[in-house]
């Protein structure tokens, strides 16, 4: 049995080659059966073309058209082979004349050939040929830009991939340092502390692959990380949490790891300081979520922090960008020892 995605793409793509057929044939019908509309046998004026004339020309009108349309254009339509297009449109168009001309001759004998007779001989197949090439371009353009959607999306997926696969690490590493300092101080908190990372860890194996998540699981990894962190410092941080989200916001979806680097970088830079605190606030009204982290932190001891200071505030940035582009407001302040995040997101 076909996995879902790869049956519904099978099926859109059925859909749209069958809705082009479909679409063919009633232009075709369209134009078979305005002679019939248009002239009348019983009182067709002598010596003009009847109604049969037009629908044998105009089957091979719709030849030219495809001939045009798979072969001279793909094979001729460039800049090597673009004057042998044009000869093969002009050995067309003075075949077709001719050929319609021994037709009217042999078939049609009472027409007359006056100049509106050798006009309508002519001129048909340059509309029809003028049409197809029309048609050929627009069908190239559309599968042009299709490929390059489908490659940009395919971009996109590996970018995202790729930072994803730089938050976990990253993570991981601050909470495995956590657990450390608890070891060492031989807390009671380690078992409490080692539960709270196998929720994280859950989450992160299980649920940050999805490319949406419930915002409620986002909400309880953030709570997890968070009592974590008091589980570590205890009093030594105040640690000030205030989450407003009613019931029926918390099945909202959301890019998942998302909300955490705000709160991660809150507190790996706002400690070493006198009397350090951490402000967050989390709201979700219509779909609009409301995010601010404030911290105080010392200025000088943040300008030796290594390399990879910084990686996650850059790291969900770019993610913002890629995922929510004019969805989302993000204002990174810092006046004096605070600093100060606000980030406002459009979920739906």
């Amino acid at each position: 049995m076909l996995p879902s995605h790869i049956s519904l793409m099978m099926t859109i793509k059925y859909n749209s080659k069958y809705n082009t057929v479909l679409l063919h044939i009633i232009i075709w019908s369209i134009l078979f059966a305005l002679p019939h509309f248009f002239i009348d046998n019983r009182n067709i004026k002598p010596g003009f073309f009847p109604e049969s004339f037009f629908i044998v020309t105009n089957l091979y009108h719709i030849g030219l058209f495809y001939l045009n349309a798979f072969l001279f254009y793909p094979l001729l339509f460039n800049k090597r082979r673009w004057w042998l297009f044009i000869l093969a449109i002009a050995a067309v168009i003075a075949a077709s004349y001719y050929l319609k001309l021994f037709i009217t001759i042999h078939w049609y004998p009472g027409v007359t050939l006056d100049k509106w007779a050798n006009r309508i001989l002519f001129f048909p197949p340059l509309i029809f040929l003028f049409a197809s090439t029309v048609y050929r371009m627009i069908v190239d353009k559309t599968e042009q830009d299709k490929k390059q959607k489908e490659l940009i999306a395919e971009q996109l997926a590996i970018k995202l991939k790729f930072l994803r696969s730089q938050i976990n690490p990253h993570f991981i590493f601050n909470v495995l340092t956590n657990l450390v300092s608890l070891a060492r101080k031989k807390s009671e908190l380690l078992e409490p502390a080692l539960i709270r990372l196998s929720d994280l860890m859950r989450y992160m194996l299980y649920e940050s692959d999805e490319k949406k998540v419930a915002l409620s699981k986002e909400v309880e990894y953030l709570k997890s990380y968070i009592e974590l962190q008091r589980l570590r410092f205890g009093d030594d941080v105040a640690i000030d949490v205030n989450i407003q989200i009613p019931e029926n916001e918390m099945q909202q979806h959301i890019e998942p790891m998302l909300l955490i680097p705000f709160v991660e970088n809150a507190f790996k830079h706002g400690l070493g300081v006198d009397e350090p605190f951490i402000q967050i606030n989390l709201s979700v009204n219509n779909g609009n979520l409301m995010l601010t982290v404030k911290n105080n932190f010392n200025s000088d001891a943040n300008e030796s922090k290594d390399s990879s200071s910084g990686i996650g505030l850059e790291n969900v940035q770019l993610r913002l960008t890629l995922l929510y582009p004019k969805r989302h407001s993000l204002l990174l302040k810092q006046e004096k020892n605070l600093f100060h995040i606000h980030l406002i997101l459009q979920l739906r």
